[in-house]
């Protein structure tokens, strides 16, 4: 069975950085796509960044644009770790963040089939 476990999370003042992270298991396949979304109170779940990996190959990460140039996604194939490093961070990147993975779908659309519980950002002003 797979699951995903993020970490992470916490609150920091505008400006400050977190690093996410997501550890993955019982997922036997060498290729996957794996992403980060969020959901803030109200608000729809929304792709944040994904990006595809293959053991030791990874792809070229997507992000939204309101996080492009601020945030980071990687992967540590050793560790089955998925990683959200995320600076300058504003109160609007607050939200709940989850991790998830699919075989096949790589894009910022919530169609993957595998989820982590959350990890909880909140950025103040």
């Amino acid at each position: 069975q797979v699951q995903l476990q993020e970490s992470g999370g916490g609150s920091v003042q505008a400006g400050g950085s977190l690093r996410l992270s997501c550890v993955v298991s019982g997922y036997t396949y060498s290729a996957a796509c794996m992403g980060w979304f969020r959901q803030a109170p109200g608000k729809e779940r929304e792709g944040v960044a994904t990006i595809y990996v293959d053991s030791g190959y990874s792809g070229i990460p997507v992000y939204i644009d309101s996080v492009k140039g601020r945030f980071t996604i990687s992967r540590d194939n050793a560790k089955n770790t998925l990683y959200l490093l995320m600076n300058s961070l504003k109160p609007e990147d607050t939200a709940m963040y989850y991790c998830a993975a699919d075989l096949a779908y790589c894009g910022l659309r919530t169609r993957y089939n595998y989820w982590g519980q959350g990890t909880q950002v909140t950025v103040s002003s």
